[in-house]
């Protein structure tokens, strides 16, 4: 069994059940039966406030490690869509002869995300939070890198795959990050700093490729990024701190082995072999999702809202153009109706999710439950079913300024959702964490990889308006419905799962 969020119990205590250990690394409360027998080889926090627990550092230390894990999640998605404008100018480079291929050299970098969070999620869990950020982040600039040197078509899709591979491991990394160092009544705003990253990356991006595309060539679109990535990087040599609690609990026997020359030190995972264990770690994200209804209902909304998010970005460029004839530039700066979005999403959230957590739990005898998480989903999906219709109907047939505010009050809403999700989550399987979020973002990522490849083919069917309301129509159906539904019923399909938290 993992160690991923020992009890907060005295330093030396007995192996018990399996039912309370699950419910004690979940809660960080110690267990009833751990007082009765007591293993002096057992090596777990001293107590409660045990400073080395993440949980307890300086709420200043806290904020530090989130900004910094939020900067690793931000430098990816910006690399994602930072091709858009550009991306005409591309196709015409390396010989694209269809609006697939050229829609595909920006989609297939998301298909990396599906394919990077199966491995990085669990393996995260193995040997620390990290490690594996500086590693995959080191993989991701030298690929994107390579972007930019690419001659053919060929090339910069193989390149674009590998380099999206290597950008995914944050944000299959910064769920779990979260959760490890902030309490459930805390968590809500530092959520809301993690999601802003994969939510206002894309935006930033398109805004500075615009310029770049008008002013300079598509290669430095790859360039840039990667300068950025080394800063990201540097930062993160200096600012980032192990916080996974299994890691830094298996780093605190490695100390007193040496310390005291005791072998016979353990923690409380189970003796396995390296082989044995990264193979359990990676199928466990594929099995929550094909076990879990939470896990699967909420990944497949996670991933619908994100899908359109990046078929908005990816067809962006064609409607400033097209329709309002813009230049890259000044089209570029349209994108920032969906940074603004973000913030005004993220500050609804920073204001009242935690505030409505706190009273909702004051109400049910001072016990919090993960479904005290779901009015922000519901609000949140309302918010963006509006979006998208006022969005869809007045492309062409107003003032620019009016899809640029239809897409502001989606982006608003979806960020709104996508907290509320990513904290029920959390929340429901505290100790596989980020095994729960990496099995979300593999759905996420396949959305988020093929909505923009069949995008020019809906727009050029149905058109903007209608084609967009099928989108706002499906909201309806998932995001109206499922807010009720595991208010009801989340905490039976909670009480029946082997992984979820207690």
């Amino acid at each position: 069994m993992s160690d991923e969020n020992p009890s907060a119990s005295k330093e030396r205590i007995a192996p018990f059940p399996t039912e309370d250990l699950e419910a004690a690394k979940a809660t960080n409360e110690p267990s009833p039966d751990m007082e009765e027998n007591k293993d002096p080889n057992l090596v777990t926090w001293n107590g409660p406030d045990d400073p080395e627990n993440p949980k307890n550092w300086p709420k200043g230390s806290r904020w530090k490690n989130t900004w910094t894990v939020s900067l690793f999640v931000f430098i990816s998605p910006v690399s994602s869509s930072m091709i858009a404008p550009a991306m005409q100018n591309l196709g015409k480079s390396l010989g694209m002869h269809s609006e697939i291929e050229v829609y595909l050299s920006m989609a297939i970098f998301i298909l990396g995300y599906a394919i990077g969070p199966i491995f990085f999620g669990p393996a995260s869990e193995l040997y620390g939070r990290v490690r594996l950020l500086q590693v995959s982040n080191v993989w991701y600039l030298a690929w994107n890198m390579g972007c930019g040197f690419a001659k053919t078509k060929s090339q910069l899709y193989a390149f674009r795959f590998l380099a999206g591979i290597g950008g995914s491991a944050p944000l299959a990394i910064g769920g779990g990050a979260i959760s490890d160092m902030w309490s459930a009544e805390e968590r809500g705003k530092a959520m809301g700093v993690y999601t802003l990253g994969p939510l206002l990356g894309p935006v930033v991006g398109p805004i500075a490729g615009g310029f770049i595309a008008q002013y300079s060539t598509w290669r430095w679109v790859f360039w840039a990024t990667s300068a950025a990535a080394v800063g990201v990087q540097a930062v993160g040599l200096i600012w980032l701190r192990e916080c996974h609690p299994g890691t830094l609990l298996r780093k605190k026997r490695d100390r007193l082995v040496q310390e005291t020359g005791n072998q016979n030190l353990h923690t409380s995972e189970k003796v396995e072999s390296l082989a044995y264990k990264l193979i359990h770690a990676l199928e466990r994200p594929v099995l929550l999702f094909t076990t879990q209804p939470i896990i699967f209902c909420m990944a497949i909304y996670m991933g619908y809202l994100f899908g359109i998010t990046y078929l908005m970005l990816a067809t962006f460029p064609g409607i400033w153009d097209g329709v309002y004839h813009e230049s890259p530039s000044i089209g570029g700066l349209n994108y920032l109706s969906i940074a603004i979005g973000s913030f005004a999403g993220l500050f609804f959230n920073l204001k009242l999710v935690d505030r409505i957590y706190r009273a909702l739990k004051a109400r049910n005898n001072n016990v919090g439950k993960p479904e005290f998480r779901m009015p922000s989903l519901a609000v949140g999906s309302v918010i963006s079913t509006i979006g998208l219709f006022w969005y869809g109907w007045s492309i062409g047939h107003t003032h620019w300024i009016m899809p640029n505010i239809g897409a502001l009050i989606f982006t608003a809403g979806t960020i709104s959702c996508l907290q509320g999700m990513q904290t029920y989550i959390v929340d429901s399987y505290q100790t596989y964490a980020a095994s729960a979020m990496a099995a979300c973002a593999i759905l996420r990522s396949l959305a988020g990889f093929a909505f923009p490849l069949f995008s020019s083919y809906m727009y050029d069917d149905l058109g903007y308006g209608w084609g967009t309301s099928v989108l706002a129509f499906i909201t309806i159906a998932i995001g109206w419905t499922a807010p009720f539904a595991f208010w009801h019923f989340g905490p039976k399909l909670r009480a029946v799962s082997r992984y979820a938290a207690g």
